[in-house]
């Protein structure tokens, strides 16, 4: 019989600590987050802030949150399917979409903080490279966070540095390089900010839209139905997305759903009777009881 050396003993499997939840199911890289929440000792009780970004099949989640012994804290949030109020009622994972959440995330952050008016970051999208910090501004310092990705890939024109950039024209201080964002090329070295500002207001979605309308109708018909049901044509994409991006800055707060039951009494309770109501209610048992009783005695006559 050939000998089989044991390579896990007891002692290994009694000595064998298993890895956090998260980490086994493949839904957090605590390397990223360890370095994404420790902070520097000198700084005492400062949080490290973060702007998360996560995308799923519809929907872009945008937050900015820190991190405590206890779980995350989450200072300000935007979603995707938000924008519907902005005027942006489909392609609500795309490019334009994605930086719209993180520009509506940015100023419903600052305005919480009163700073919407000191950091006012872009106030129209032009692509090009923009950092906050490069102001000089009497007041606060501005609002810096690093960018927590998860899991996703950070290609060059992924759509989480499209939130991103969002961010930061709308007055956020994000360390980044533009070296992610589409326009760039690595051969040569240099960014064109006009390839960003087409994606900024889509205008790839709209060079495809205008491609399969002239090339394929049927398969357009199919894969812009929701646009063709709302009545947005290529031509409208711009203007779309500049509408939205003015709206957010005039009131990015969300908006308190008015209730149908607003100013209705939520005491269940009876209400408290008056001296002589309690009296007069005393006053009607009495002669419902003699009414009884004098019944009774005439059934038994």
């Amino acid at each position: 019989m050939v000998f089989v050396r044991v390579l896990k003993t007891k002692a290994y499997y009694k000595r064998y600590q298993v890895k956090y939840r998260r980490r086994r199911t493949g839904q957090t890289d605590y390397f990223a987050r360890r370095k994404l929440v420790q902070q520097e000792k000198n700084k005492y009780n400062t949080p490290k802030y973060r702007l998360i970004v996560r995308r799923t099949n519809r929907d872009v989640i945008a937050q900015i949150a820190y991190s405590r012994i206890e779980g995350d804290y989450i200072m300000a949030s935007a979603y995707s399917h938000e924008l519907k109020e902005f005027g942006i009622k489909t392609g609500l994972t795309n490019y334009a979409a994605c930086y719209a959440t993180g520009l509506l995330v940015a100023r419903r952050l600052l305005t919480k903080l009163n700073l919407a008016n000191t950091y006012k970051g872009v106030s129209e999208a032009n692509g090009n490279d923009y950092t906050v910090e490069d102001e000089e501004v009497d007041g606060p310092q501005p609002f810096r966070c690093f960018l927590d990705v998860g899991l996703a890939p950070t290609t060059t024109g992924a759509r989480v540095f499209g939130v991103m950039k969002g961010a930061v024209d709308g007055g956020l201080a994000v360390p980044h390089n533009h070296k992610r964002f589409p326009g760039y090329d690595a051969e040569n070295k240099n960014f064109d900010a006009e390839v960003m500002r087409d994606y900024i207001f889509g205008e790839h979605v709209a060079n495809y839209m205008r491609e399969l309308k002239e090339n394929d109708p049927d398969k357009y018909s199919t894969l812009f139905s929701e646009y063709i049901k709302q009545g947005v044509e290529a031509d409208d994409l711009e203007n779309l997305y500049a509408d939205a991006h003015k709206q957010i800055r005039a009131e990015p707060n969300r908006k308190k759903p008015q209730s149908e039951k607003a100013g209705e009494r939520k005491d269940f309770s009876r209400p408290r009777l008056s001296y002589t109501q309690r009296k007069d209610r005393i006053k009607q048992k009495k002669e419902a009881f003699l009414r009884r009783l004098a019944a009774m005695e005439e059934a038994e006559e």
